[in-house]
């Protein structure tokens, strides 16, 4: 074969993804994060960036964020904008779905191409340092009494806080459907909002209340995982006889109208990224269990755990 013919072959099998990583450019990322900066899906999109540059599977990443409306306005951003692009990412996950659910917009996950789940993070329930309150089990006293006079405060509506709130009134015998839940837009704002003693309970990932919980400012009562966080001695919601678990899990999807070529060599730059060095220290600093899944199984799984939110919220009367 002659130079020329050969390197016009090369440039159309990289063009396609059809090269092995090692023997294609790196790619130049555009990570849409469709969320505020500060919180759990701008610490994945960001850590994800890095472990890609550091595994020199991309040569740069880009972030571009974007919040409101649990996700989907940063969605439709990406739906409309980066249609066949096949160097663009965007962070998703299971708070995405819970506000499909209850916001209804018009653009839909289905639009993008499902990648990779990264990894699940689990919420803890907190206090306010001065609450009358101690427990769980006083909380739920109060819940049953006047479910509307416990304020939950959290991510936004259709978030794993919400649910896990809707959830643990049911399962106790109050009305999910009168609990008083106040959504906030990022992390900051519930955080500063439980520190300020202007809710009852404050939800979220236990890395963005890790520091005020160590500092005595916020009293954890509960986790929602299934067994104790490693490391945390904070009790399991099940451990205190509320037969509630659930997880925040994220993931990323790809652009709309990518080849099944430009989605494989995708998912294996990102399947790359978690190998690395980088990805293992930020699973570690920021409490996130790995949960890695990709290909079809992965969207099987959206699909999945979509229809058990609608149902369970559904059923939480959320919807």
């Amino acid at each position: 074969m002659r130079r020329d013919t050969f390197l016009k072959s090369l440039a159309a099998m990289a063009a396609v993804g059809a090269l092995p990583l090692s023997a294609r450019a790196a790619a130049n990322v555009k990570m849409m994060i469709p969320a505020n900066p500060g919180g759990g899906w701008d610490t994945t999109g960001r850590a994800l960036g890095k472990a890609l540059t550091d595994a020199k599977v991309a040569d740069t990443v880009t972030y571009d964020n974007k919040g409101g409306a649990a996700g989907a306005l940063g969605l439709a951003q990406f739906v409309n904008g980066s249609k066949g692009d096949a160097n663009a990412l965007m962070v998703m996950g299971s708070v995405m779905l819970g506000g499909i659910i209850t916001g209804k917009p018009p653009v839909n996950l289905s639009q993008a191409t499902p990648i990779a789940r990264l990894t699940t993070e689990y919420n803890v329930f907190v206090l306010p340092a001065n609450s009358p309150f101690k427990t769980m089990k006083d909380v739920v006293e109060q819940l049953k009494k006047d479910p509307g006079s416990v304020k939950w405060g959290g991510g936004s509506r259709g978030s794993t806080e919400h649910i896990a709130a809707a959830m643990i009134a049911q399962k106790v015998g109050a009305d999910p459907s009168k609990i008083n839940y106040v959504a906030f837009r990022g992390g900051g704002e519930a955080t500063a909002a439980v520190l300020g003693g202007n809710v009852t309970v404050g939800g979220s990932g236990y890395s963005e209340f890790a520091e005020y919980i160590a500092a005595g400012k916020m009293k954890p009562i509960a986790v929602t995982s299934a067994q104790r966080l490693p490391g945390v001695d904070v009790p399991t919601l099940k451990e205190q006889g509320i037969d509630v678990e659930i997880g925040n899990w994220r993931g990323v999807y790809g652009a709309p109208g990518i080849s099944a070529e430009q989605r494989k060599a995708l998912t294996d730059m990102v399947l790359a990224a978690m190998k690395s060095a980088s990805w293992a220290e930020s699973l570690k600093k920021n409490d996130w269990t790995a949960a890695v899944l990709s290909g079809d199984a992965f969207a099987k799984f959206v699909d999945d755990d979509f229809a058990n939110l609608r149902a369970i919220m559904t059923k939480s009367g959320m919807v």
